[in-house]
């Protein structure tokens, strides 16, 4: 581990240029530059360690990452301190955003956990579920792109909640991983189903309460057929309409008028505030072998990169970690 005042050389990844469309390995480069551990006299700033896992060009890809405090100016972080927040791609970084940040007390579970089920995929899963969808008990709740970060946590929340869960995966190995590790009542395929609609009637035949988007364009239209009357939609995301050049419409949105459904988007961000009450809960699920939670990790920085492209085709399987260093 360097030291405070040490000149050390720093592994960086960056933008080539601005990506248009989906980013490919080509578009980001590997760099390694020389910095000096001094914290400038400027408050409220520190030096940290990255420890993970976007742009400007010149300047690193930024994403939710894992740190160790080297120096701080900071009154609420001290050297030695673990935290999570923004980070930069790189192995160190002087950070003076320090909004996004928080200290980590419990370092009894994988540091990693907190880029994911203890990080923002998991505070916006609860957040999603528990406070977008008003769940109630023995609803029924589709989950798309069911196997990810976030999704793989709200099919748990659910069925502890005590919903039947149904999810959508991309591979035969995910859709398994649904049904035999987190406990889902059933999943698919949706590349092997041509008829949307049909598959949902099938595995839904009284229809959806609970839909959490992560997917968007033809998974949203054949959703809203089957959603049933006063159903919920929380749209945390849209992946298959990232970096289209021409977004895909839906037509079913009348549904959402004769079934007064209630379908609103939302962000972690206007969440945080119950950050502690979910940290509470979520740690006693670890603890008691309610919850599970699968990683995708790849070792080094200089595999950011394919990891990154690789969530676009849904390669991962869980949560991509890149890890930078495990001191």
């Amino acid at each position: 581990m360097a030291s405070v005042g040490e000149e050390v050389s720093n592994k960086q990844v960056i933008f080539k240029d601005y990506v248009t469309g989906f980013p490919k390995e080509s578009d980001m480069y590997v760099t390694t530059s020389t910095i000096k551990l001094k914290l400038p006299q400027v408050p409220m700033v520190f030096w940290s360690r990255i420890s993970t896992c976007p742009a400007i060009l010149s300047c690193p890809l930024t994403g939710y990452g894992v740190a160790k405090v080297l120096d701080s100016g900071h009154p609420d972080f001290k050297a030695g301190d673990l935290v999570w927040g923004t980070t930069a791609w790189e192995e160190y970084s002087l950070i003076t955003a320090t909004e996004s940040l928080k200290k980590i007390e419990h370092s009894d579970v994988p540091l990693s956990y907190y880029t994911g089920l203890l990080g923002m995929p998991g505070m916006t899963a609860y957040a999603g579920f528990h406070e977008v969808c008003s769940p109630k008990k023995g609803e029924y709740v589709f989950v798309s792109a069911a196997s990810g970060a976030v999704g793989q946590l709200v099919g748990q929340f659910a069925k502890l909640f005590g919903c039947y869960v149904v999810g959508s995966a991309g591979s035969k190995e995910k859709v398994e991983l649904l049904k035999n590790k987190f406990g889902f009542d059933d999943a698919f395929n949706y590349k092997e189903e041509h008829d949307l609609d049909a598959a949902l009637k099938r595995y839904f035949p009284e229809g959806i309460d609970i839909y959490f988007e992560n997917v968007g364009g033809k998974t949203l239209d054949a959703v809203l057929l089957n959603m049933r009357v006063h159903g919920r939609i929380a749209a945390c995301g849209m992946i298959s309409q990232y970096n289209l050049d021409q977004p895909e419409g839906v037509k079913n949105l009348m549904c959402l008028i004769f079934k007064r459904i209630h379908m609103q988007g939302f962000t972690v961000r206007d969440y945080y505030h119950l950050y502690p009450k979910f940290l509470d809960i979520v740690l006693s699920y670890i603890k008691e072998g309610k919850i599970v939670y699968v990683e995708d990790i790849a070792e080094g920085l200089e595999s950011g990169p394919a990891a990154l492209v690789g969530l676009f085709s849904g390669r991962n399987v869980g949560k991509q970690v890149v890890v930078v260093a495990r001191e």
